[in-house]
C-alpha cells in the first residue's frame, strides 16, 4: 500500500499523533509520501527514525496511491483537494483541531481507526466540486475548483455591492448584499450554514445560493440542480472585489463574468462504517439538541 500525508501546520498537541500516525503505518510496511513541507515542519519539531519520500506538487501524485491522509482541520482537507484533484485518491480525514466536520477520525481513536481501515471498514462517500471561470482568463493560481463553496464578495469598502445573477443565461436576480456564497451540498455546514443556508446530504444534485447580509428583506436561500450554470457579473463603488473558492482568495476586476458550474470530476472521502453524515451533525453540530429533554 501507498500513502500520500499532508498536514498546514504543526501544533504542540498534535506532535504525539502525528509520530503515532507514522508508527502504524511503519508498522504495516505502508509506502508513506509526505507533503514537503510539512516533511520539514515535523522534522524540525520531532525525532523521525526513518527518511521519508516527499512530494510538493500535484504533478508529483498519481493513481498509485491508495489513501492521502489529512491531518488537521476542515481547512487542511480543503487544502488537500489542491494535490489530489482529479486523481480519485480517498482522503482519509484525521481531525487535530477543533470542529472538525469533514475531518471525522478523531486523534484520540486513531489506533483503533487505522485499523478498521485497514480491515476495510470503511467506505468512499463521492462529493461534488464547484468549478469556476472569468472571462477575463483569470487562472485562479492553476486551480479553479471548491469542495465547500465559491464566495463573491466586497472589498476594501462597507458598501454592499450588487451580484447580478443568471442561472442558464436566464435572469435569476440582482443581489444586493456584502456578498454572495454558492455552496455545495458538503459546504452547506460551512459558510453558508452560518449565513442561514440550510443543511443539505452529501448526495443530494443541488447547489445553494445563500446570499450574505442582503438589504432585501425577501432574499432567502435558494437550492438549485447541480446541472445549471450560474453566471455573476458584479458591481459596486470600488473597482474590485474577492472571489473565494474554499479559502483561497482572489481579487477580481467588477464587471468580470464568474460562471459557476459543477466540475467534471468529485472528491473522494473515507468515512468509517459506523459513522455516518447523520451521526456526525448530531455530534459535532448539536443537531436536534434540546436542553429542554
Amino acid at each position: 500500500m501507498k500513502v500520500g500525508i499532508y498536514g498546514q501546520f504543526y501544533h504542540e498537541n498534535s506532535g504525539q499523533y502525528i509520530q503515532q500516525l507514522l508508527d502504524l503505518l511503519d508498522e504495516r510496511l505502508v509506502e508513506v509520501v509526505i507533503e514537503k513541507q510539512f516533511l520539514e515542519l515535523i522534522q524540525k519539531h520531532e525525532s523521525i527514525k526513518k527518511d521519508y519520500s516527499y512530494f510538493s506538487a500535484f504533478k508529483e501524485l498519481d493513481t498509485s496511491y491508495d489513501l492521502f491522509f489529512s491531518i488537521g482541520g476542515d481547512g487542511t482537507i480543503l487544502r488537500s483537494i489542491t494535490y489530489v484533484r482529479d486523481l480519485g485518491i480517498p482522503i482519509v480525514g484525521i481531525n487535530t483541531g477543533r470542529l472538525g466536520f469533514l475531518a471525522t477520525i478523531r486523534k484520540e481513536e486513531l489506533a483503533e481507526s487505522i485499523a478498521k481501515i485497514f480491515n476495510k471498514e470503511y467506505t468512499v462517500s463521492s462529493r461534488s466540486l464547484l468549478e469556476v471561470t472569468a472571462s477575463n482568463g483569470y487562472d485562479f493560481d492553476g486551480f479553479q475548483y471548491a469542495l465547500n463553496e465559491v464566495a463573491v464578495s466586497r472589498k476594501n469598502t462597507t458598501s454592499m455591492i450588487t451580484v447580478h445573477t443568471k442561472l442558464n443565461e436566464e435572469f435569476l436576480t440582482s443581489y444586493w448584499a456584502d456578498g454572495l456564497i454558492v455552496s455545495s451540498p458538503t459546504g452547506s455546514t460551512g459558510y453558508s450554514l452560518s449565513c442561514g443556508g440550510p443543511i443539505m446530504m452529501p448526495q443530494t444534485s443541488s447547489f445553494l445560493l445563500t446570499p450574505i447580509a442582503p438589504h432585501n428583506l425577501n432574499m432567502r436561500p435558494f437550492v438549485i440542480p447541480d446541472h445549471f450554470k450560474l453566471s455573476l457579473i458584479i458591481s459596486g463603488r470600488e473597482d474590485e472585489h474577492l472571489v473565494s473558492l474554499d479559502s483561497r482568495t482572489h481579487t477580481i476586476p467588477n464587471e468580470t463574468e464568474i460562471v459557476i458550474a459543477k466540475a467534471a470530476f468529485n472528491i473522494n472521502m473515507v468515512l468509517l462504517n459506523e459513522e455516518t453524515f447523520l451521526k456526525t451533525l448530531r455530534k459535532k453540530m448539536l443537531w436536534g439538541e434540546d436542553q429542554r429533554n
